[in-house]
């Protein structure tokens, strides 16, 4: 099915002449260490890093690691975790492999016996199932002999395709590293993998990425600039490079970096982290305005709403407030949990004398974030600093491997928030209003727009007596949507509020709009003449 998929995006993207159709995708899982033997554990992380090189070495084209991991960590899914053969399906499906790769290591004696099963997931079958085995120190020949079984028929050379490995003993310190549990401990695996051979690049993007975490840019930094101009990695050096110029207030050498990457390939995420940066330094004419550089960002991946709340955001900077309502409007369609876009809509459209619709903005990103509650801020101005950096490793396929896990949660938040509703719904009816409200709270945070649940709110409310409260949740409620039975509820709180011109005006308009709405037939009743 998700073959099927696939394909029919090609073709419906594909230029009118001929083109060769692209490989099916390959995810190679983490083997299974059988007998536990604690001197492969490291082969269990290797294996799979290894057989996907191997396989895109030959010309098939696997999902790398980074890939693979980021997937991992939008499905919330434990990196070592033992997985059931449905949970690998499912993260093949949402990554768009066409087949996943699992596989088991044993050790006899000193020999290494390793066994790897390609399934489609398309149908389930197993497309290859190839057993192998060899020593340690023979390792990377062990690999290629089963990647060549698994890839499409390839007449590169071995040496060809082992040049691509480090020494053993590098490679199995960098593995360490990878799976170390402490910094520290990596950091010191990394170093020790770098001084047996120096031109180990792959080791030092890694160590980068501890110091990052760890918050130390300046040897973050130094970790990534030995990396030479023709190294397979030098692109994704200089990117790491760039953002730690950028953490480290280096803001001119940051700007030459990411624009020496744009000068040769002007992808998205270098385009927006030009744009952060222009943000905070200033950009002039001649070295270009920051929403100059989001525009371009927004425009090589329009879906990505991180480029159009920094647009809209940076226009709202330049006090252009229809442009950054135009930007944050699309930000928040696309992602309508995010707080920060909602609250600088709000500042926005009271910029443009949108007063109401401001006040929607501005409860919803309250409802969403804590950040925006009255009592931790003072007034409404909208905070610094707010522009988001891309820290994504550029990789060929990672937005679309995005896109279809952003689109997988966004289904399943609004089950997840339809869901919240029927519970609080029920609650409602049996008169549990405080848990009907934390129900409706949570489908309102995970749908900010959700009416049916500011209409329940409104309800509540007003069976309790919390007039402004019930008159505030139904017109966010008819901001969302317009509806007969918001209109008849908000009509019948006006009224409990004794302004009974608002509340005939929604009767009225109510009544337009379903004539037999029993809300509305009684409050005309309730009003009468």
């Amino acid at each position: 099915m998700i073959a099927r998929v696939v394909i029919a995006a090609t073709l419906l993207s594909a230029p009118a002449f001929a083109q060769a159709p692209a490989p099916a995708r390959t995810m190679v899982m983490p083997f299974e260490n059988v007998t536990r033997e604690g001197r492969i554990f490291w082969l269990t992380e290797a294996a799979a890093v290894l057989l996907t090189d191997d396989l895109n070495a030959l010309g098939a084209a696997a999902i790398t690691r980074v890939e693979r991991q980021q997937a991992f960590e939008r499905l919330q899914v434990p990196p070592v975790a033992a997985l059931t053969d449905a949970t690998v399906i499912r993260i093949g499906q949402l990554v768009g492999a066409a087949q996943v790769v699992v596989g088991s290591l044993t050790l006899d004696n000193d020999v290494l016996v390793v066994r790897a099963r390609s399934i489609a997931l398309d149908t389930g079958r197993v497309t290859a199932d190839v057993t192998d085995r060899g020593p340690l120190s023979e390792l990377f020949a062990t690999f290629e002999r089963i990647a060549r079984r698994i890839a499409p028929p390839s007449a590169k050379p071995s040496a060809e395709v082992q040049a691509i490995h480090p020494q053993v003993a590098a490679f199995e310190d960098y593995i360490k590293g990878l799976l170390a549990e402490t910094p520290a401990t990596a950091i010191d695996y990394l170093n020790a993998a770098l001084e047996r051979q120096p031109s180990f690049d792959r080791a030092r993007l890694a160590l980068w990425d501890v110091y990052d975490e760890q918050g130390d840019h300046d040897r973050a930094l130094a970790a990534v600039e030995p990396v030479s101009a023709d190294s397979t990695y030098a692109r994704r050096a200089r990117f790491l490079a760039g953002l730690s110029e950028i953490y480290l207030k280096k803001y001119d050498e940051a700007f030459a970096t990411f624009k020496a990457l744009a000068d040769v390939q002007p992808t998205p995420n270098v385009m927006n982290n030009l744009g952060v940066v222009q943000l905070r330094r200033g950009g002039t004419p001649q070295t270009g305005q920051p929403t100059y550089y989001f525009n371009k960002a927004a425009d090589g991946d329009p879906g990505e709403p991180d480029y159009l709340f920094n647009l809209g955001y940076a226009y709202f900077q330049d006090r252009d407030p229809q442009a950054a309502i135009y930007w944050l409007r699309e930000a928040v369609r696309r992602n309508p949990a995010d707080g920060d876009a909602h609250f600088v809509l709000a500042a926005a459209l009271a910029g443009s004398g949108t007063a109401a619709e401001a006040a929607r903005e501005r409860e919803l990103a309250r409802r969403l974030s804590s950040t925006y509650e009255p009592s931790k801020r003072a007034g409404d101005s909208v905070p610094k600093g707010l522009e988001r950096l891309k820290n994504e490793i550029e990789l060929p396929h990672a937005r679309g491997v995005e896109s279809r896990i952003a689109g997988s949660e966004q289904r399943n938040q609004e089950e997840l928030a339809t869901f919240y509703l029927d519970r609080g719904r029920r609650m409602y009816e049996q008169e549990q209003d405080r848990d009907a409200v934390l129900e409706l709270n949570r489908a309102i945070y995970l749908s900010p727009y959700l009416a049916g649940a500011h209409v329940l709110l409104g309800r509540i409310h007003l069976r309790s007596g919390r007039l402004n409260d019930a008159i505030d949740a139904l017109k966010i409620a008819l901001w969302s949507a317009e509806s007969a039975e918001a209109h008849a509820v908000l009509g019948e709180a006006y009224r409990q509020a004794k302004d009974l011109d608002a509340a005939r005006a929604e009767a009225e308009r109510a009544l337009a709009l379903d004539p037999t709405s029993a809300d509305a037939k009684r409050l005309v009743a309730s009003l009468g003449r």
